[in-house]
């Protein structure tokens, strides 16, 4: 089941995102609103166009939150992974978005430090900023 949806959650990313798929939403609205005096402008008109969008904003939701999760984790194990080979990294910093956002906040003030101190002869441990142990 899990399979299924994320097949089709990015599939549906996918093609949502095309310039086709703007353009055929587009088509719909023109359609919608030249059908307008057809229909006398009537409530069900309106509820027609409302329910719609309603309906498919809230799947795209859902859609697109998974597959920019996945994308978002795709990233991360990347950069993990690079500073996992990177000689001279800081393999403290692998795993960050786990961490709480006080701990992420002291790592950044580290880095900013670093970035500001152009004497700094060694690479501390950024990790103990956030008072974690090192890796």
């Amino acid at each position: 089941m899990t399979n299924l949806f994320s097949r089709i959650a990015h599939a549906t990313a996918r093609q949502a995102g095309r310039p086709y798929a703007f353009v055929g939403a587009c088509l719909l609205v023109v359609v919608w609103g030249v059908t307008g005096p057809l229909f006398h402008y009537s409530d069900t008109w309106q509820l027609v166009i409302n329910t719609g969008t309603t309906i498919v904003t809230f799947l795209m939701v859902f859609l697109l939150q998974h597959t920019q999760n996945r994308d978002t984790q795709a990233i991360q194990l990347k950069l993990d992974e690079l500073i996992r080979v990177t000689q001279g990294a800081q393999n403290s910093l692998m795993a960050l978005e786990d961490r709480t956002e006080e701990e992420m906040e002291a790592v950044r003030h580290r880095i900013a430090d670093l970035c500001n101190d152009d004497t700094a002869d060694g690479r501390p441990d950024l990790a103990t900023a956030a008072g974690s142990p090192a890796s």
